[in-house]
């Protein structure tokens, strides 16, 4: 396989979403739209169902700044799950999509991505990073947002389920 800038980029998504799958294993689904409780006390950081959620969302974003199809976004995903939305302890699953239909679209978009950065030529990832601000300035390229989007972004986030998972009593993954 040649060493292409979307397969570099490609083997560390493939990475995360490898640790993501053994760290969804044993989660309860009645308690994936929950804060974790330790001790008695609600712990107010994302829970798994928000994790994932969020995550979903940059499949869509990576291949359409690739200029490349994705798959549809489901009804009420983004304004549940973007960047500036605030994840919410829900006890009566009354606010997030089913932890399974989150799950569901978190692996298609993902195998989606991965099989497209594999296929993208590197001139692809030359273009200017389309986002302004820090981000633009951390990220000019679509080369290096990309990495960032499926190396650092996924496991800082994967890392805030691995801390749910312990605090819930459950074993590393």
């Amino acid at each position: 396989m040649q060493r292409t800038t979307g397969n570099i980029i490609a083997d560390s998504l493939e990475s995360a979403v490898s640790y993501a799958d053994r760290l969804r294993q044993d989660i309860p689904h009645i308690e994936a739209a929950r804060f974790a409780r330790l001790g008695g006390q609600m712990v107010s950081s994302n829970h798994p169902c928000f994790i994932f959620g969020h995550l979903s969302l940059y499949p869509p974003k990576v291949l359409g700044q690739l200029e490349q199809k994705s798959l549809p976004i489901p009804a009420g995903f983004e304004e549940a799950f973007d960047k500036t939305a605030t994840c919410q302890d829900d006890p009566n699953h009354t606010v997030y999509p089913s932890f399974d239909e989150v799950l569901a679209f978190f692996s298609a978009g993902h195998k989606k991505l991965i099989e497209t950065l594999r296929g993208t030529p590197n001139e692809a990832f030359d273009h200017p990073n389309p986002a302004e601000g820090p981000l633009a300035e951390r990220f000019p390229t679509l080369s290096s947002v990309h990495a960032f989007y499926c190396g650092g972004h996924i496991m800082s986030h994967l890392g805030q389920l691995s801390a749910w998972r312990r605090m819930q009593g459950l074993p590393p993954a």
